[in-house]
């Protein structure tokens, strides 16, 4: 395989430095939690190896929540990215086909680059509300394809597919004969009717989520993926195992004790997003020099400039940088052109939030 550093993790915020930036509405999840703000405290846990598929009270709430699902059809992960990891290099080989929808998070189109797979991208526009044609999509797959990938909600517009939507996408994956992955990473968080586990509809359908984003627990790395699939659960595991046995069992009692509280953990959440979506709605609505689509779910959206700003994107980004402090997500991060930018409304407190989108009015007019 051949390794190529993504943008979006070579201009993170963690590498840039946090101190540098005021406002940082770059991010894709809410506020980080401490042990404390879920009123933990870790217990003298023996520090072995444990299950190699996770814990099985973690993997039975986890499958507690899609129709059919049992534990077995869970595989708790280092974060979605080691879900997605472990699914492409099990999965693909290098003269596979995928059809991937585009905006996309990079890992979902790097690690099958860096396999050396032929990938044909279902790009989202602008104008018909970044929904997926799903039309288009069917003619895209071939008898050489795969896997068909596809986010929901989608990072980064926040965009959701409808339940009628899901079901004709795992139909297309079932008549072709192919797998369907769905990153549903941002699940918990939709504004309106939480879709089916995906994985639930389908043995060719594998789900990958994780606990990073919708509960701000990003440091401890756990996520998991789902197939009720027992052959191609047993690859993944063996995936698993060689790259690193198992999990921290320290990550996953944490984990668990979320899942535990997830329920009185996303009221809250969901509220205090809805209201965060409804701020940036407002500001989009005074603000003659951009548009966006309104997000369904997840806590991102993605506005574009209707008109190069003074001096020109570059020019915008080191202004809204340099002078006003506060950092966004350009197009380029998702191969979008950078009159695009990801404004994340989640993890910043809500006076860091309007102090950036004012900032961006600002460097927008020079």
């Amino acid at each position: 395989m051949r390794y190529v550093r993504m943008p979006i993790e070579v201009e993170s915020p963690e590498e840039y430095g946090y101190a540098r930036i005021r406002f940082n509405l770059s991010e894709s999840s809410i506020a980080d939690q401490k042990l404390s703000d879920l009123g933990l405290t870790i217990p003298d846990l023996p520090l072995l190896y444990g299950e190699h598929r996770g814990r099985i009270r973690l993997r039975e709430l986890i499958a507690a929540e899609g129709q059919g699902l049992s534990p077995d059809d869970v595989l708790i992960t280092t974060g979605a990215a080691g879900a997605l990891f472990i699914i492409a290099t099990a999965l693909l080989r290098p003269q596979d086909h995928l059809v991937v929808v585009r905006p996309n998070y990079a890992t979902n189109l790097e690690t099958p680059r860096a396999i050396g797979c032929h990938v044909t991208n279902i790009d989202l526009k602008f104008e018909d509300g970044f929904r997926i044609d799903l039309d288009r999509l069917a003619t895209a797959v071939t008898p050489a394809t795969r896997l068909i990938s596809v986010t929901c909600p989608h990072n980064p517009t926040g965009v959701m597919l409808s339940e009628a939507e899901l079901r004709k996408l795992v139909e297309v994956a079932r008549e072709r004969g192919c797998y369907l992955l769905v990153d549903e990473t941002y699940r918990d968080l939709s504004f309106a009717e939480r879709l089916p586990v995906a994985a639930s509809l389908g043995d060719h359908v594998i789900s990958v989520s994780s606990l990073s984003k919708a509960y701000g627990v990003p440091g401890i790395r756990s996520g998991w993926l789902i197939t009720n699939d027992p052959a191609l659960q047993e690859i993944f595991l063996a995936a698993r195992e060689q790259i690193a046995i198992c999990g921290s069992v320290i990550d996953e009692w944490v984990a668990e004790q979320v899942m535990e509280q997830r329920t009185a953990i996303l009221a809250k959440t969901l509220t205090e997003m809805r209201r965060r979506r409804d701020l940036v709605s407002d500001w989009i609505a005074g603000e003659d020099r951009l548009e966006w689509v309104k997000p369904s779910g997840g806590v991102v959206s993605f506005p574009r400039m209707k008109a190069e700003p003074p001096g020109g994107t570059v020019a915008f980004y080191r202004r809204l940088l340099e002078d006003h402090g506060a950092y966004v997500g350009p197009g380029h991060w998702f191969e979008m052109p950078d009159t695009y930018f990801r404004v994340g409304y989640g993890w910043p407190t809500s006076d860091e939030l309007t102090s950036g989108l004012v900032a961006i009015s600002a460097a927008l007019r020079g």
